[in-house]
């Protein structure tokens, strides 16, 4: 019998084959995974399941994914700040990737790092790292070009 691991890394294989055999999944697919903390998969997943990336502003593909902060309020009474909606594949690719770049990426790690000494919750700073992740991924499509450290 097939296990799970077995079954997913054939499927890796064959989306690898396809984005491999496609000159512009290709280069959609070296410009993401030049930024540290994407990797093929979270580059797969945002091709496959966000193909507006590079196409709309940051506020509008941060809506689209699920990553904008929208705030509960009425009137004089205020509530607190969410994310919610969006692309659920997208906003766990992201989150993960986000996780991953806030340890690896020295400009989202400082970034992340300011947040919490500011007093934010860790999970509110990741979130806003995968945010940040996303607008970069999305400048990155839109401009043709490959990650730089400022």
């Amino acid at each position: 019998m097939e296990t799970v691991m077995q079954r997913a890394d054939v499927c890796g294989n064959v989306i690898d084959t396809w984005v491999k055999a496609s000159p512009i999944w290709q280069v959609r697919a070296d410009l993401l995974c030049s930024v540290p903390g994407i990797g093929p998969t979270t580059a797969y997943i945002l091709l496959a399941e966000l193909p507006e990336l590079g196409t709309l502003s940051r506020r509008e593909i941060a809506s689209l994914a699920g990553l904008a902060p929208w705030t509960r309020q009425s009137g004089k009474w205020k509530g607190k700040s969410m994310i919610g909606g969006g692309r659920a594949p997208v906003k766990a690719a992201l989150y993960m990737a986000g996780l991953v770049a806030s340890r690896h990426n020295p400009v989202l790690k400082l970034f992340r790092d300011r947040l919490v000494q500011a007093g934010k919750p860790k999970i509110v700073a990741i979130i806003a790292v995968a945010r940040k992740l996303l607008t970069i991924l999305n400048a990155i499509l839109r401009d043709q070009k490959q990650w730089q450290a400022a």
